[in-house]
């Protein structure tokens, strides 16, 4: 089984190595899985390749004052990896020298690294068209010097990104932890009070949905209007667009899928909704993701299965546009999560 064979692992391997074996690994009850490589090899996008960098994703580090039920990136408290403001330097000159629009900054929770608002203050100068911060929002309400965080966002224009699993305290508590869906709201009223996500504002305030167990996300466009409804009705809060993302069968949601025998089904649940219309749309082929340490990926989710980028140019200290350019994009089983349905990406759906 499935399950037994993650404790058969040698020891040596890090969990993002176990993990990455077992998805390669392909045992089913009832045959082997199609692998993503053999599914796209006969459509035109096949290999997938790198086109114009136009997204550029930094990870800020792993810590965060949340531990998440589904988190892919296994963020938490106890966990220190985090940016330096070397390595965030380096990110600003890559910035300078390219022609990314877009700048989105993911953690853990982002705010949480020292330098922080050193880098937004910096990257904001730079003329970025969408500056992203994806934020918890319960770190808002964590500590008194995070209250100001609303308006230091303003400030810098910030397009605030937040995770929201439901308009309900219990489904969002279920997957988030005790006391998140309260806090959350208490957070969204204050981004409203000062024009985040309010009807005709500048200020973006987008939320984003992911399921709380082993299924796919359901139509984006029925869900924002289910969204939308239910907190302007129970709470008088105002937002933007929902994005819907699929879960990934990587980190902490895989070990759930393990756990409770839901991996084999999942995965058949995934490979049967692959849609060769969102193949098209895949964000790694315009996003670069920076790791804490300046590794390079193509896109989040590789980061967290240590799959770097399939280029000599690896790291940040090294980088080197044309080099990157038309690189062909590291792809495993994960990948059956990106192409399932409507599609999936940091900006939700993708058709």
């Amino acid at each position: 089984m499935i399950k037994k064979s993650l404790h058969l692992r040698e020891d040596h391997l890090s969990k993002p190595q176990k993990q990455l074996e077992i998805l390669s690994n392909g045992i089913f009850k009832d045959g082997s899985l199609p692998t993503f490589k053999h599914k796209i090899s006969n459509g035109q996008d096949h290999p997938l390749r790198a086109n114009k960098l136009e997204i550029l994703q930094l990870n800020l580090g792993y810590m965060c004052n949340q531990v998440c039920e589904h988190c892919h990136v296994d963020a938490g408290p106890d966990r220190k990896e985090i940016m330096s403001k070397d390595t965030m330097l380096q990110c600003l000159d890559v910035i300078k020298k390219t022609g990314v629009h877009t700048l989105d900054l993911t953690g853990g929770a982002p705010e949480m690294n020292p330098n922080f608002r050193w880098f937004v203050e910096e990257a904001s100068k730079l003329g970025i068209a969408d500056f992203i911060v994806r934020s918890n929002l319960t770190i808002i309400k964590a500590n008194k010097k995070y209250h100001d965080l609303p308006l230091f966002f303003k400030e810098h224009n910030i397009h605030v990104v937040s995770s929201m699993p439901h308009w309900t305290k219990g489904k969002t508590d279920k997957q988030r932890g005790d006391g998140v869906f309260q806090k959350s709201i208490e957070a969204l009223q204050e981004l409203n009070e000062i024009g985040y996500g309010m009807p005709g504002s500048s200020l973006k305030l987008d939320l984003v949905y992911n399921p709380s167990g082993a299924f796919l996300p359901g139509d984006q466009t029925a869900l924002e209007i289910e969204f939308k409804r239910n907190l302007i009705t129970d709470f008088q809060i105002n937002f933007h667009n929902l994005f819907a993302i699929t879960n990934l069968p990587i980190s902490r949601f895989l070990d759930y899928l393990l756990v409770s025998d839901n991996y084999e089904d999942y995965m058949y649940t995934l490979v049967d909704a692959f849609n060769p219309a969102a193949l098209a749309n895949v964000m790694c082929t315009n996003t670069l993701s920076v790791s804490w340490d300046g590794w390079l990926y193509d896109c989040d989710f590789n980061q967290m299965l240590e799959l770097k980028v399939n280029s000599k140019v690896k790291h940040i200290n090294d980088f080197n546009e044309e080099v990157l350019w038309n690189r062909d994009i590291v792809i495993s089983q994960h990948c059956y999560g990106c192409t399932a349905g409507a599609g999936s990406s940091c900006q939700g759906s993708v058709i």
